[in-house]
């Protein structure tokens, strides 16, 4: 098996006048208010999250907290009451982990303060003794495979010979010893291996931005598979093999459009196309754990669908259709596959996980992730497709306050402040389901609206390609079309529309308050770069071997002719441009988006006296993983948002109490952040 990824003052700064919430008062009778949602329901711990049944099913193992920090519990299957913490984490939590194949052993990974140096821990449950596989600083693990011909040793790619490059090592679980299985002296960015840890399949980029894949004989030496030119390696890749390595999976794009699952035979390479969509890429799979065979596959347009494949499934899906509401997700199967975890993924409530039992057909609920969230009235999320200038569908969320529409029709009873709520990536999605993010902004009043710009993954390469050059250009575009579609639509104020997101999100972020500064009212980042040269120029080590995908996407540092582009795209160079309010969050240890990039508009900013306020966290990296400091950063956010449009805030109280917060900038704009932060150190 492969594993895989207060309402506030006036703001008054430098010319810069932005209305009381007062301003924004009308005549029109205020509609019935909710219940304010408390931030810590939505961006708190879970309650119980990831539960996983052990391969011979006696046992299930979930993510919960254990003195307030996120680690791996475990109990007998028929006695979940008696669960234990089998892992002690303290400071960042535990957001991985999975069974060995033993079913007495859990396998996690765990990074130092968000610098994704990842290393891979074993967790004895009969001792209680965890051991750090990969016991070397500043080096990168990636769990590689585990199979259950090997119950004992998993396959584990490090990067400790070369900060560019993973090699594959064979790792006892018990004792930490290892052996190198494939030295990778030739820039592979990603293998596949068998259940017998045969290293079989590699990849790697060409330089112009495509890739190639390769078949590895029984000497190790690689022998050409297959070309994928750049318009397709996005959308192209080796997926893995059944249990008898006779069958190779992979998700094609190559003479269409959007990817189909296919299979190919060892022997005789005869190609099959084993399902295919004509609007979405082939997605997740649901493999046989005895075969390792695809049996369906998802394709997510604006919801998860699924195909099957294998018949023998086919009852079992439809049965748990008929279970509960929401998307379906197989988060785990026994190795006799008897017994699947499954959860359903709802908009406006807890994901709910079930115990289903496969010879009587019979699913029984085992918990929900936010029991509390059970208790309040949360939004519905509707997904709608909008048009952008040039003719593509843009897939997109829209959450509104339940209040605001009554009669459920998907448009509220008067045009709403907005938070257009950009994705990372930019080769991601946004998709359907509950988003924190959306349930808080709608429950404070907002319209919340995520849209999937051109470049986002899932709907065909066309409109991956759509985005190549276009950072800051058609793919803002997008942006703005969704914009002008909610106003039209009577869903936004056009005076009071907020863009906020984190990495490429930030990114837009930045665009949007320096290309087009008087689109929208106020701006969040998170950790976005506003330095596309510096960014280029910063990469990981082992981010290095995929540069070209980088330099035909986004543009050539290496170039005088792309360094021009990317200089022109880069929000630092129009920072004179901003006129509206700037939060910045960044993480000190980010390895993507460095630390600088965040740095250098603020002193930009701060040069030409451009109010903005800097929210920085010592421990963290790319995202907010310690909930202290997750929570920190939305209670700053919310009363930032409830300043500069006029919105209810749930009061900053004590959410910044045991988070790492420091401002370096522009404390003093926001209300008794000054006196709650910590001063910045150093």
């Amino acid at each position: 098996m492969r594993v895989g990824l207060v309402r506030c003052i006036t703001w008054v700064a430098a010319g810069l006048a932005v209305p009381t919430s007062g301003a924004w008062a009308d005549d029109t009778p205020s509609p019935a208010v909710a219940p304010l949602i408390p931030r810590s329901l939505l961006f708190g711990n879970p309650d119980r999250v990831a539960p996983q049944i052990s391969p011979d099913g006696t046992q299930l193992a979930w993510i919960a907290p254990d003195a307030g920090v996120l680690n791996v519990w475990v109990a007998p299957m028929d006695n979940l009451s008696s669960a234990r913490a089998v892992t002690q984490d303290r400071k960042r939590g535990i957001r991985n982990y999975f069974w060995a194949f033993t079913n007495e052993h859990i396998i996690y990974t765990q990074d130092r303060d968000g610098d994704e140096n990842w290393h891979a821990y074993c967790t004895d449950l009969k001792s209680g003794k965890t051991t750090d596989l990969t016991p070397i600083d500043g080096v990168q693990a990636r769990i590689e495979a585990v199979s259950d011909r090997f119950p004992d040793e998993i396959l584990i790619a490090i990067n400790d010979r070369d900060k560019k490059l993973h090699d594959i090592h064979r790792v006892n679980i018990r004792t930490a010893a290892r052996r190198l299985v494939r030295q990778n002296d030739d820039g592979y960015v990603g293998f596949v291996t068998d259940s017998s840890y045969v290293v079989r399949m590699g990849e790697k980029m060409r330089p112009d931005g495509g890739k190639e894949i390769v078949k590895f004989g029984p000497d190790g030496n690689a022998a050409p598979f297959a070309t994928v030119a750049m318009e397709d390696a996005l959308t192209t890749g080796t997926g893995g093999f059944d249990r008898d390595a006779k069958t190779m999976y992979m998700i094609d794009s190559r003479n269409r459009d959007t990817a189909a699952l296919v299979a190919h035979d060892v022997a005789t390479g005869k190609v099959t196309v084993l399902a295919e969509n004509a609007k979405a890429d082939a997605g997740g799979m649901l493999i046989d754990p005895v075969t390792e065979k695809v049996q369906a596959v998802a394709f997510n347009y604006d919801r998860r669908q699924w195909k099957v494949i294998d018949p023998g499934v086919d009852g079992d899906l439809t049965y748990l259709k008929s279970v509960a509401d929401g998307d379906i997700e197989v988060t785990s199967r026994t190795r006799d596959d008897k017994r699947w975890v499954v959860a359903f993924i709802m908009d406006d409530g807890p994901t709910r996980y079930y115990l289903y039992e496969r010879p009587a057909r019979k699913a029984r609920f085992l918990f929900s992730n936010r029991p509390e969230l059970e208790k309040v009235a949360l939004a519905k999320m509707r997904p709608v497709i909008i048009k952008s200038r040039d003719g593509l569908d843009l897939v997109s969320y829209l959450t509104l306050p339940r209040t605001s529409d009554p009669k459920n029709t998907g448009r509220p009873d008067r045009p709403l402040p907005m938070v257009l709520n950009v994705h990372g990536g930019p080769w991601a999605r946004d998709g359907w389901g509950l988003n924190p993010t959306h349930q808080w902004l709608a429950n404070r009043g907002f319209a919340v609206l995520s849209v999937n710009y051109r470049g986002s993954t899932g709907f065909g390469k066309k409109f991956i390609n759509a985005a190549n050059f276009e950072w800051a250009g058609k793919m803002h575009d997008d942006l703005l079309d969704a914009v002008d579609w909610a106003v039209q639509e009577k869903i936004a104020d056009p005076k009071r529309v907020a863009i906020m997101g984190g990495s490429y999100g930030g990114y837009a972020t930045l665009v949007g308050l320096t290309f087009t500064p008087e689109k929208f009212a106020c701006g969040v980042d998170i950790v976005g770069p506003s330095n596309l040269l510096t960014l280029l120029n910063s990469i990981p080590p082992y981010w290095e071997p995929m540069v070209d995908m980088f330099t035909k996407r986004v543009g050539d540092h290496r170039t005088e002719e792309g360094r021009k582009l990317l200089n022109e795209r880069s929000p630092l160079t129009r920072v004179d441009q901003i006129k509206r309010p700037l939060l910045i969050g960044q993480g000190a240890n980010d390895p993507r988006v460095k630390q600088a990039e965040s740095d250098q508009i603020v002193q930009a900013m701060k040069h030409r006296n451009i109010p903005v306020t800097y929210v920085l966290y010592p421990d963290e990296g790319h995202g907010f993983a310690r909930p202290e400091n997750r929570m920190s950063f939305y209670a700053v956010a919310e009363a930032f948002l409830s300043q500069q449009l006029g919105t209810r805030c749930e009061p900053l109280g004590d959410d910044l109490i045991g988070s790492s917060i420091q401002v370096p900038q522009g404390a003093e704009h926001i209300p008794g952040l000054a006196v709650k932060a910590a001063p910045p150190k150093g």
